[in-house]
């Protein structure tokens, strides 16, 4: 009986790692951040009230909720900038995971159906890019997509162009260097699904008259669904948010709210509205992920 109450309590800590993990790394933060979201913009120090003040009991605390409000959500919903920087954000990150599915697929597949004594080289070949810094790597395509940089040389030398064309400063530099970025994010959890495909059902669909094609759809592309799946999150999620890549190959009309929300914490020194963004930016990503997790689970519990 001692050695089950040990193993049952070894089990609750084991699960409760990562409980706690979230709570002090995940809803802690959160809470001061959407507790800063309720709050209004002062010239103090911290730049925002009201504070919580222990030292004056119940009555301090009672006046602090009392001051907190939902001002500035009404804001940011009712000014057309901020919702604009959102839906700006969902369409290039969600345009960019078009791309990278339509580039990460065919790779991860032939990497998948290669030898096998050439897939560790292949596979070195898709993480090489993380051995450089990220920084550096979105500069570099600032050269490479310069007015005078490397891809308007060749267009105009090759004769495609008579004359170069802007091509940095515009969201398709920003679709090209989210796509450029994220690719292994989108190859590596497509590979992993599509290396554990039984090559004996495809053998089995082409001895029962199925062509080439229907095999794909029918059991290749199903079977990679899971990795389609973590690839598509593991690039759109950060995406969204990102900032960097806005913030060097944008131009003044990419409003992606990662850049909105630098802009109003560091250059509008609004900490509140900038917790707002933040908040409002957790929901739109956290939710469709928690949903997807439902319903994934209660299609599970159907299959059983």
């Amino acid at each position: 009986m001692s050695n089950e109450a040990s193993a049952s309590r070894g089990r609750a800590l084991v699960v409760l790692v990562p409980y706690l993990w979230l709570l002090f790394f995940f809803l802690v933060p959160f809470l001061i951040v959407f507790k800063i979201s309720l709050s209004d913009d002062v010239l103090a120090q911290p730049p925002y009230a009201p504070v919580l003040d222990l030292s004056a009991g119940w009555d301090g605390i009672r006046e602090f909720v009392a001051a907190l409000d939902f001002e500035n959500y009404a804001f940011v919903l009712g000014d057309s900038l901020y919702v604009q920087s959102y839906l700006q954000s969902l369409g290039i990150a969600a345009f960019s995971t078009l791309i990278l599915i339509l580039i990460g697929f065919p790779i991860a597949y032939g990497m998948a159906r290669s030898p096998r004594s050439w897939r560790p080289l292949l596979l070195m070949l898709v993480i090489l890019p993380f051995w450089t810094s990220f920084l550096i790597r979105v500069y570099a395509w600032m050269g490479i997509l310069a007015r005078e940089g490397l891809v308007n040389q060749v267009l105009v030398g090759t004769g495609i162009l008579s004359q170069p064309v802007e091509i940095l400063a515009t969201n398709s530099a920003v679709v090209l260097g989210i796509v450029y970025s994220y690719l292994p994010f989108m190859v590596l959890p497509l590979y992993a699904a599509l290396d554990r495909l039984d090559e004996s059902l495809l053998e089995a669909a082409a001895d029962l008259g199925a062509p080439p094609w229907k095999s794909f759809w029918l059991i290749t592309f199903p079977l990679a669904m899971p990795g389609l799946i973590a690839g598509s999150l593991l690039c759109f999620i950060p995406a969204v948010g990102e900032f960097v890549i806005p913030d060097l190959l944008g131009g003044s009309d990419t409003l992606m709210i990662g850049r909105t929300l630098w802009t109003e914490f560091f250059s509008n020194r609004s900490w509140s509205i900038a917790s707002v963004i933040a908040v409002f930016l957790l929901i739109v990503l956290v939710v469709p992920m928690v949903l997807y997790q439902n319903l994934q689970a209660r299609s599970l519990e159907a299959g059983k």
